[in-house]
């Protein structure tokens, strides 16, 4: 297991922690494929009834660590994320969230596949992919607007402007806005409910809701290409650049 990662199994709940506070969490390869073998190794654990998932420090996650992302991403693949996001749709088990702090990018995106989401009053979320020349992934395009509505969706792509736990609960994104303090307690306590239930009840009936959305994992397939190919465009150049040099990205040069 990744040291960025910390997990502990007890009662029936895989509890996964995000550690690399020092870098708000931000997702590695070696992190996504912490992940994605844990996702995968609970779905044949008939012990594992439960996943809850939250961040160290002040972040849920950030997304992709941006230097290492750029470095790996080439031709049509993702390495590292494409494993995760297609582990994450295939995920059996209920997959609870509980977001302490900045949730952006993938950090957003995967929390439209958990099945209860609940945030730190003080929690930010941010889909900011067109502000860096790509789009949102984890068939993130089908979901958000199935939960949120065609104009709402649009807004949070589009525009890509943070917001808050409140806006996330107004539509339907955030199950339950806790203080600060009291986030991890009464998260695990809903999270312990759920794992005192039937376990092959849980996975039934995740599976039956899940499936009146179709392929998912065929989604993330389609799209994964799409993706790779826009992050290599001058335009995600520019952004990514401009992040790492912390200065404003100039598209007027793309015109």
């Amino acid at each position: 297991m990744s040291e960025d990662i910390v997990t502990a199994t007890t009662d029936g709940i895989l509890q996964i922690r995000l550690n690399r506070p020092q870098k708000k969490n931000a997702l590695t390869r070696a992190m996504y494929a912490t992940l994605e073998a844990a996702f995968n190794r609970a779905n044949n654990d008939r012990s594992v009834k439960v996943i809850w998932i939250t961040g160290s420090g002040d972040s849920f996650t950030s997304g992709n660590d941006v230097s290492s992302f750029l470095e790996e991403s080439t031709g049509d693949r993702l390495p590292g994320a494409g494993g995760f996001l297609h582990a994450l749709s295939a995920l059996e088990v209920p997959l609870v969230a509980a977001v302490n702090g900045l949730a952006v990018g993938v950090g957003a995106t995967m929390l439209l596949h958990c099945d209860l989401v609940h945030a730190a009053s003080g929690a930010t979320f941010r889909f900011p992919f067109v502000d860096l020349g790509v789009f949102p992934e984890a068939a993130s395009t089908v979901l958000l607007p199935r939960l949120a509505g065609h104009q709402r969706a649009m807004e949070l792509m589009l525009l890509a402007d943070s917001f808050d736990a409140s806006k996330a609960h107004d539509i339907g994104m955030v199950n339950d806005v806790f203080e600060a303090r009291d986030l991890e307690r009464e998260s695990l306590v809903i999270t312990r409910r759920l794992a005192a239930k039937p376990a092959a009840s849980l996975r039934l009936t995740k599976a039956r809701v899940k499936a009146g959305y179709g392929d998912l994992g065929a989604i993330i397939t389609e799209e994964t290409p799409l993706f790779a190919r826009a992050v290599q465009s001058p335009e995600a150049r520019e952004a990514f650049n401009a992040f790492l040099e912390k200065r404003r990205p100039d598209f007027s040069q793309f015109d």
